[in-house]
């Protein structure tokens, strides 16, 4: 398998789908600091993301269900790579979704996308019967993981594939600082999905794990401000954002699942 990912892209969703910071409850400005983290991670993260749509064994999905879709960033991925595709866009954020629209429409892709407000612990949409779900960053934040995959597994079409791809961890930005990845609001996150894949009746074709280290750049600042200013002190965090060591560091793992 061919191991693109490891360069330094300028390119960041989340999929990072949407990871960092989500429904933290730090005040007011999360759902602005979400979004802007989620367009970061769009940005800096564009190179993982298409050479991950690229390793995946499928051919030509028609039908495409982004699961945890937030702004948007792996719809979009994936409607380059698969022009005959449409995708359905589910979150369970009103915002993301019409900030998901608005830009469909400024690239000229409204009529290849449909979204679905839904939240997936407790009601599950009719998504029809697609032949790829992508769900990046989504699924560690589901309260059973477990019947969300079982769920997944009755919606693919039969020989359909399941896209997993989640952080391994919470970015770092400085060398000495890494902190666990742990969250004990998401219990789920790092955990290795391949046994709870084939418990839901899936055969795993794939895995691998991408090291992501983009160095510093504008964007990877405003990424850090937004992520380190919860963990250190302003004076602290000032200091830490003119390093010329600051850079985004995580690893993202992926697995191909078959129906």
């Amino acid at each position: 398998m061919s191991e693109h990912g490891h360069g330094h892209g300028h390119g960041h969703q989340h999929g990072h789908g949407h990871q960092h910071g989500h429904g933290q409850g730090h005040g007011h400005g999360d759902n602005a600091d979400q979004a802007e983290v989620l367009d970061l991670d769009a940005e800096l993260l564009a190179d993982h993301t298409a050479g991950i749509i690229d390793w995946l064994p499928t051919a030509n999905p028609r039908h495409i269900v982004d699961l945890g879709a937030g702004t948007g960033a792996g719809t979009f991925a994936l409607l380059t790579r698969f022009p005959e595709a449409h995708v359905t866009a589910v979150d369970s954020s009103v915002e993301h979704l019409q900030r998901l629209r608005t830009q469909a429409g400024e690239r000229g892709l409204a009529d290849r996308v449909h979204t679905v407000v839904a939240d997936l612990d407790s009601d599950w949409p009719d998504l029809g019967t697609p032949d790829l779900i992508w769900a990046s960053a989504s699924l560690h934040h589901m309260a059973d993981p477990g019947h969300a995959l079982a769920q997944l597994h009755k919606t693919l079409a039969p020989g359909g594939l399941l896209a997993v791809v989640e952080l391994a961890g919470m970015p770092q930005f400085l060398p000495e600082h890494g902190p666990d990845g742990h969250d004990e609001r998401m219990p789920h996150r790092g955990a290795d999905w391949g046994p709870m894949l084939t418990g839901a009746g899936f055969t795993v074709e794939g895995d691998r794990t991408i090291t992501v280290h983009v160095e510093r750049s504008e964007a990877v600042e405003r990424y850090a401000r937004i992520v380190l200013r919860r963990q250190l002190d302003p004076e602290v965090l000032e200091d830490a954002l003119r390093r010329d060591d600051l850079a985004l560091r995580t690893e993202r793992s992926v697995w191909a699942a078959r129906r």
